[in-house]
């Protein structure tokens, strides 16, 4: 499983679950300022970190897409 997610994926997978960066602190035990901070790029997560958003995002419905040409993205599962 690739681990990196980028900003833009990142707040798009948010939005499209709707939930605000509360709610994915909680499910990952992180803070609002470091998921603010990788939104904006800021920052490189830890390992830990970015697994805990993907497992948090991918449970709630989340599929991330690789760099296919077009670029990374997100849909909702079937």
């Amino acid at each position: 499983m690739k681990q990196d997610i980028a900003p833009a994926q990142l707040r798009a997978a948010r939005a499209l679950v709707d939930w605000s960066r509360e709610k994915l602190a909680a499910e990952t035990g992180t803070t609002t300022r470091t998921l603010a901070r990788l939104e904006a790029g800021e920052t490189i997560p830890r390992a830990s970190t970015i697994t805990a958003i993907r497992k948090a995002l991918e449970a709630a419905g989340v599929e991330f897409i690789p760099q296919n040409g077009g670029g990374p993205g997100v849909r909702l599962k079937d």
